[in-house]
């Protein structure tokens, strides 16, 4: 999260563990002497979550201290309500879960992988008009090939604007991995400034609002009639997953 709060609350999706947890662990095996760890003393589930259709798949985790920002721990601003994202926008997602669906084991390296965003009209033609809504964004290639998979719920999708990098959303769920026409679903963030504000008092996190540029393609996008049969899957909570402070290419 942007700004002073940002050393001791973080964003993540459900979580159903409670853990120490680090930052800048870009890879498992070994010692880093840039990696800092830090217990979670208070989660903050969003109350109306839904463990069904990933509705309001979110939280806020509060560390037990402040960390401390420096050449490899870094801050992320997070989406205002305001933000537009356009189909097209070039999107990046870490983590460390799988590299597909099936495949193990997971990689011992912070992975990466660049998406762009699907609109939500789009993302409906695929998935279902009742299963994608506007708490939700999403982000894939029509012929698949790259994705976030099983391990990398709750890592942070995000966007880059002029010099800013900001979180956009937050791995949810999908249809297998890098599916073709079955884009990864993540949480909106910019729909939830209000919640993240009425939980977060003093030192609240600033929010960034991303602003898409042209026309967006996903206006003229119809797929009446459309019927869709689908059976979603979460991307699997990583424990060892650390969000809020986000490893982003140069």
């Amino acid at each position: 999260l942007a700004g002073q709060s940002a050393e001791t609350w973080t964003l993540l999706r459900r979580i159903a563990h409670q853990q120490p947890v680090g930052a800048d662990g870009r890879s498992l095996q070994g010692s880093n002497p840039n990696t800092v760890s830090r217990s979670i003393t208070e989660i903050i589930r969003h109350p109306d979550y839904s463990s069904t259709t990933f509705q309001n798949d979110i939280a806020l985790l509060m560390l037990s201290s402040p960390v401390s920002f420096n050449n490899y721990i870094a801050p992320v601003c997070v989406a205002a309500a305001s933000s537009s994202f356009y189909s097209g926008t070039n999107t990046w997602v870490t983590g460390w879960g799988n590299t597909g669906s099936g495949v193990l084991p997971a990689p011992q390296t912070l992975q990466e992988v660049q998406v762009p965003i699907v609109g939500n009209r789009q993302c409906k033609c695929n998935y279902g008009a009742s299963t994608i809504t506007d708490n939700m964004v999403c982000a894939g290639l029509p012929e698949g090939g790259k994705d976030s998979c099983q391990g990398d719920s709750g890592g942070p999708l995000v966007i880059k604007q002029n010099d800013r990098w900001i979180q956009a959303g937050i791995v949810s769920f999908g249809e297998g991995c890098a599916q073709p026409n079955y884009p990864g679903v993540y949480t909106r963030v910019s729909q939830y400034q209000t919640w993240i504000n009425t939980q977060i008092t003093s030192n609240q996190p600033g929010f960034i609002a991303f602003t898409s540029t042209g026309t967006d393609s996903d206006l003229s996008v119809s797929c009446s009639g459309l019927q869709v049969v689908f059976t979603y899957s979460p991307r699997s909570f990583s424990l060892i997953l650390q969000l809020w402070f986000v490893d982003v290419p140069d």
